[in-house]
């Protein structure tokens, strides 16, 4: 398989607390890995050291085999290009439109003209079904519909690798689970690598090609395998987690 991230020796410390120690991650092309575990057990600041918008305190990251960390700026800078991140509370800026914060990036990083920008726009919001919501305020649409128009702002640049900070926090049942099969078509019509943190289970079970388990006993990764594999261990604590039980 080919690799597009890869991961080595990476700890994470905040002053004398460790968070993440030792982290071996390979994460494949086209691939929708989801990241889980407990509550404290370094699920966000693992994505936050692989993004970049932390820096790790020892360790190597690795995209497309080229050197992301450490290296100079300029490096840094364009690989991150290649990134999407849809945050947990959606983060568009309530005072634009749908179509003005899609335009934020795209204004940013390339030099597309007034109506190849709006066009951009329109393909993008008309990929997670929000075509004609151009220009309505954040808040003037539901909670799942957010979700859609931040999943469409993260692809606004084609990037080859999106990531997802609790996509279904805040989401009843049936919108979360329509955002899970939202994530799956884009996955099967554009190969795009997705990296998912989440505590929902039925979302693990339901998107995840591969499942990373993280666990405060160790500072890091505990188990990594398909959804199935991981449901049926026979280690006790990966076990109750992925069965919700409690002994």
């Amino acid at each position: 398989m080919d690799m597009i991230i890869e991961i080595k020796n990476l700890s994470k410390r905040y002053g004398n607390l460790t968070v993440l120690k030792n982290i071996n991650l390979d994460i494949y092309r086209g691939e929708i890995l989801s990241i889980v575990g407990g509550s404290g057990c370094g699920k966000s600041t693992l994505l936050r050291q692989i993004i970049g918008l932390e820096l790790p305190t020892t360790g190597e990251v690795y995209v497309s085999g080229e050197k992301y960390y450490p290296s100079k700026p300029k490096i840094q800078e364009r690989i991150m290009k290649k990134f999407g991140v849809m945050f947990q509370l959606g983060g568009l800026l309530a005072s634009l439109t749908l179509s003005e914060n899609i335009a934020l990036p795209l204004k940013s990083y390339t030099k597309l003209s007034d109506e190849d920008i709006l066009e951009v726009i329109r393909l993008k919001l008309a990929s997670v079904g929000l075509d004609g919501f151009q220009d309505y305020l954040p808040s003037e649409i539901s909670g799942g519909m957010k979700k859609r128009a931040a999943l469409a702002r993260a692809m606004a640049l084609d990037p080859e690798i999106l990531f997802f900070d609790e996509p279904a926090s805040g989401l009843d049942p049936i919108t979360s689970a329509a955002l899970d099969n939202l994530i799956i078509e884009l996955n099967k019509a554009l190969g795009t690598t997705m990296i998912i943190v989440t505590h929902d289970l039925a979302s693990i079970m339901n998107v995840s090609h591969r499942v990373v388990m993280l666990d405060k006993s160790v500072q890091g990764i505990l188990a990594v395998g398909t959804p199935e594999e991981l449901k049926n261990s026979n280690n006790k604590l990966i076990y109750n987690f992925f069965n919700r039980k409690f002994n």
